[in-house]
């Protein structure tokens, strides 16, 4: 299906989508039903729904620490935190383009919360302890990685140092700290790992549930997959994109 929208990405030919072959044999739906391509088709199951009253009920007011703030992953989290009104968002990253390009689209929005900008890398631990020193975030969102496969194959003691080092940096400083949550953004490539990168994300899965970190403490590690919405996948053919990309979890 993938491949047939990119084909269609390219002419002035409208899409749409026939009810699955089973139903229309159980007449559960008919032809008639033929509607628009919607981003959702593309995932195969039905979509995760997020319980938005129970992430409002640990961010609202609260410290939060995003790394990799400016990536793909790292500034999506920051546009879905910002709605629940925390008191701060600290925007973490090495790219000073990104950091201010999110900085600047947050603030147009960001009401009484607060944005900081910070430029470092999660590799830096002393940086990383200065950080938490001065604004003692409570909940933190690790998205810091190293993520494009193929240039990891090339680069793989990046991978090693940005995707294990870092994460074994920050579960460190967020546990002496005292963060009360710790959000580590793993990938479905950490599922027998073939490449580097996903080799390393798994360790860093491993080391979220290993004795480095305080068991009373909430530490967690959640896997993406290709997010749904993505640039690529906004086009006529799915007017909803943008809005099911974000408001729905992969």
């Amino acid at each position: 299906m993938r491949e047939i929208v990119e084909v269609c990405r390219n002419t002035s030919a409208g899409l749409k989508i026939l009810p699955d072959l089973a139903r229309l044999q159980d007449g559960r739906v008919h032809v008639s039903d033929l509607r628009q391509v919607q981003v959702e088709d593309l995932l195969g199951r039905e979509p995760a729904e997020l319980d938005l009253n129970l992430i409002s009920s640990y961010l609202r007011g609260k410290r939060v620490l995003v790394t990799g703030a400016g990536g793909s992953i790292g500034s999506e989290l920051c546009r879905q935190i910002l709605k629940f009104a925390p008191s701060e968002i600290h925007l973490l990253g090495r790219g000073e383009n990104s950091i201010y390009e999110i900085h600047s689209e947050l603030a147009r929005t960001a009401g009484l919360t607060r944005l900081v900008q910070i430029i470092g890398d999660v590799i830096n631990k002393k940086k990383l302890e200065g950080i938490f020193a001065m604004f003692r975030p409570q909940i933190v969102f690790h998205a810091g990685a190293d993520k494009h496969v193929p240039l990891m194959e090339m680069n793989p003691d990046e991978a090693v140092f940005n995707n294990i080092v870092g994460t074994k940096n920050v579960l460190e400083v967020s546990n002496a700290y005292r963060a009360e949550r710790v959000v580590c953004i793993s990938t479905d490539k950490a599922v027998n790992p073939t490449s580097v990168m996903g080799c390393c994300k798994r360790v860093a899965e491993l080391l979220v549930r290993s004795d480095l970190v305080r068991r009373t403490r909430s530490r967690c590690a959640v896997r993406f997959g290709n997010v749904l919405g993505q640039p690529r996948l906004r086009h006529p053919a799915f007017p909803e994109a943008d809005r099911a990309g974000r408001s729905r979890s992969p």
